[in-house]
């Protein structure tokens, strides 16, 4: 859409600065997180999966020597035993295991390297890490009758900074992802409301004047699983680890893609390939190799 394009279809939009706009016109939306994940929680356990909630706390693993075409000497590893430490308790229980797929998430990082990811020499695929980590995000609520009202979409700008409408009652949702300079302490949740006030609040009047009224009415902070190399995905099996599978590190689009990836690593874990989609761009084998997959505007 040209801006006078979107100002006529948004005339609450300001469009300074604005050169071309992208609106999706269908398969467009937002979702409830919690209640899709709590659907799928639900559905796979009347499947027969088996949910248990702990800390990994070890893996038990045997090893063996190769030489790799180059002439270079890999240790490879397989996992036995992952040592799961129960919630609330002292005990933990060994898990005996053939596959194991680490989806932890913001601590997914933590986990490889309790299965020696990252051990080796720098600059060797042994030393390479998995480069992902905890980083903090906000989301903050808020109320302004005067705002643009019910005709709104979730709208991305150029800065970085989105919101969309939440529910019928004037309410609406965003936030905006920090520079590397301004990352927050990701040790605890708390929340920062001069973020909102000196960060958000600013380009969210500039782009939709009427939002110079609103009221905050609530906020809370998360955790993305962020890549550290590329902010995308890391999808498939390890070089090294042969029986450790990757679904981490897409710093904060994770949800949305989670079915795709979920169906991408059980078909390399069955079939040994990937049959509908080709995600090997999204090995680990690229931090290796120092070859991006840049992912730009994270919301």
């Amino acid at each position: 859409m040209s801006p006078e394009q979107l100002r006529n279809k948004f005339p609450w939009i300001n469009v300074e600065g604005v050169a071309l706009a992208s609106y999706g016109m269908e398969d467009e939306g937002w979702f409830d997180a919690w209640s899709l994940f709590e659907g799928l929680r639900r559905k796979v356990q009347s499947m027969g999966v088996l949910l248990y909630q702990g800390e990994v706390t070890r893996f038990i693993t045997s090893s063996s020597q190769m030489e790799t075409t180059s002439g270079e000497q890999v240790v490879l590893k397989r996992i036995h035993k992952v040592h799961v430490k129960i919630n609330k308790s002292l005990e933990y229980q060994p898990v005996e295991c053939s596959v194991v797929i680490n989806a932890a998430g913001a601590w997914s990082g933590k986990v490889a390297e309790l299965a020696g990811i990252g051990k080796g020499l720098p600059g060797t695929l042994q030393g390479t890490k998995l480069p992902v980590e905890p980083r903090k995000r906000y989301v903050h609520l808020w109320h302004c009758p005067q705002g643009p009202g019910l005709e709104t979409p979730l709208v991305a700008d150029i800065n970085g900074v989105y919101f969309r409408r939440e529910g019928l009652g004037s309410n609406y949702l965003g936030g905006c992802s920090p520079t590397e300079e301004e990352e927050p302490d990701p040790t605890n949740l708390e929340v920062d409301h001069d973020f909102f006030q000196n960060k958000v609040w600013p380009h969210l009047i500039q782009r939709v004047p009427s939002f110079k009224t609103l009221k905050v009415k609530s906020a809370w902070a998360g955790y993305y699983d962020y890549n550290t190399f590329d902010q995308n995905g890391v999808v498939g099996p390890h070089p090294l680890v042969v029986n450790m599978y990757f679904a981490t590190g897409f710093s904060g689009h994770g949800l949305q893609h989670s079915p795709g990836i979920g169906r991408a690593v059980a078909e390399m874990v069955l079939e040994g390939e990937f049959k509908t989609i080709d995600m090997s761009p999204f090995f680990f084998n690229r931090f290796y190799l120092e070859e991006k997959l840049q992912e730009y505007r994270i919301l």
